[in-house]
């Protein structure tokens, strides 16, 4: 059975990407802010939604940029849609998963990172981030039209 997913891109003003760090497995990891898919909602929804929840920004999606499959023998089979989206409000904060209690939050941090910032990171989820989602995003802006259908088999 497929569980969906969605992650989002958000650049700044000053063309910084919008990065969350959250704790797992003992280490922390960066990643776009994201999640599931719930019941009765669209990725663009649950786009909207996630980005709302863990940051407190709303977001309007302007491109979708790929679309990721995963099959993997400890997570199953999922998919997650990245989105380009663009900040319309809120104000920027450190968010919570409603779905777990206070102590077992994951989420650390939430800031803006240049290009050579996110290419530092030690751990970001997924690699392909350092590189990739930079053309994909100019050439999403550019109107030249990125999607892409990605293939993972992890163990």
């Amino acid at each position: 059975m497929w569980a969906g997913g969605v992650r989002v891109a958000i650049l700044d003003s000053e063309n910084r990407l919008l990065m969350l760090r959250q704790r797992h497995e003992d280490r922390d990891v960066w990643m776009l802010p994201g999640g599931t898919i719930e019941e009765q909602e669209n990725s663009e929804q649950a786009a909207v939604r996630e980005v709302k929840e863990e940051t407190g920004l709303d977001v309007r999606i302007k491109a979708l940029l790929w679309h990721v499959e995963e099959v993997s023998e400890k997570r199953g089979q999922r998919f997650v849609i990245f989105f380009l989206a663009e900040i319309t409000g809120g104000e920027l904060i450190l968010g919570t998963d409603p779905e777990r209690k206070e102590g077992e939050q994951v989420m650390q941090e939430t800031r803006f990172m240049h290009r050579e910032e996110v290419e530092a990171l030690e751990h970001l989820y997924p690699e392909y981030l350092k590189d990739e989602l930079w053309d994909a995003i100019s050439e999403s802006v550019n109107g030249l039209g990125t999607f892409k259908v990605r293939k993972h088999q992890l163990k």
